[in-house]
């Protein structure tokens, strides 16, 4: 019997990844682009080809800012709103109208080949990543181009991340060694890494004065954020005067943003099937799709992945 292993997916992360990096000659006969939703079916394809997966979730952004994220720290990717919307509905991201055109027809192509769409409620796909990635009881595959998700690898619990920074065919497989050799902390200090160090791509300021050096100094030095904010506070701790006044100075920041960074393991997502599907579950949605969306290759190799041996 074949060893089972989940393949998450940063859904929104890939798509992106595909519209800027396929060319838009690709189209549908009405004139459509289609670069976004071919080129994440070749990642698919890819990934599921080689590392075999048995169970897969395309993991969802039901909402990309969440409210309680901004309540804590108003800056949190403050820069991509064109549109702020009241109450519970997301603010707008600012979204490429092709490629923002091609959004519903991943989602019908997902779930016609029967892939797993899951997202949660005010929580983005990191936060239903985290959650399928704790405990899953197999092997874990969580494909990004997001930094933020490093904090979710476990040797132990065979938890990794497949970083596409470089690409989807030039990824790289993330373990505790990868970060340390990268950051200089181990992954389970990373989201303690990322606070202190900041990320102007997620709205997060960091403490001022603390680079990627001071931090892993730091959390090498006294293991964790709560540790670092006590020695600065200790005057006897040996900690610098010039880190110890800027951590001291950044203490509301320090107070709020660990819970901005860091992915929930703990959504009721209810009851989920991930097993990856042979065939596609609705085979006359497919091929419509295939004809009005003239998705060629695309559908051909995704058909293929599927039905491959494991």
């Amino acid at each position: 019997m074949s060893t089972q292993r989940l393949l998450l997916l940063d859904t929104a992360s890939l798509y992106f990844r595909a519209f800027f990096g396929v060319p838009d000659s690709m189209r549908a006969p009405d004139g459509m682009p289609v670069n976004a939703v071919r080129g994440l079916m070749d990642f698919i394809s890819r990934l599921v080809t080689e590392y075999q997966p048995t169970h897969i979730a395309c993991c969802w952004d039901d909402d990309w800012r969440p409210q309680w994220r901004v309540d804590l720290l108003p800056s949190y990717k403050s820069h991509r709103v064109i549109e702020e919307r009241p109450g519970t509905a997301p603010d707008v991201e600012e979204v490429p109208d092709p490629l923002q055109l091609q959004v519903p027809f991943i989602r019908a192509v997902l779930d016609a080949v029967g892939i797993a769409v899951v997202g949660h409620p005010e929580m983005e796909a990191d936060d239903v990543i985290g959650t399928l990635a704790t405990d899953a009881g197999m092997p874990v595959d969580v494909v990004t181009g997001d930094r933020d998700l490093f904090q979710l690898v476990d040797d132990a619990a065979q938890v990794r991340v497949l970083y596409t920074a470089r690409g989807v065919g030039k990824h790289d497989k993330v373990d505790d060694a990868w970060v340390m050799a990268k950051y200089g902390v181990h992954a389970n200090q990373y989201a303690d890494f990322a606070t202190l160090r900041g990320d102007a791509s997620d709205g997060l300021p960091g403490v001022k004065g603390v680079g990627e050096k001071t931090a892993a100094t730091l959390l090498g030095r006294f293991g964790d954020l709560d540790g670092i904010v006590a020695a600065a506070a200790d005057p006897n701790a040996e900690m610098g005067p010039a880190p110890r006044r800027n951590v001291l100075a950044s203490a509301d920041y320090l107070a709020v943003a660990p819970t901005v960074v860091a992915v929930r393991r703990d959504l009721d997502l209810g009851e989920l099937d991930l097993s990856l599907p042979k065939t596609p579950r609705n085979p006359e949605a497919f091929a419509e799709l295939d004809e009005r969306l003239a998705l060629s290759t695309s559908a051909t190799r995704l058909i293929e992945a599927l039905a491959a041996e494991r």
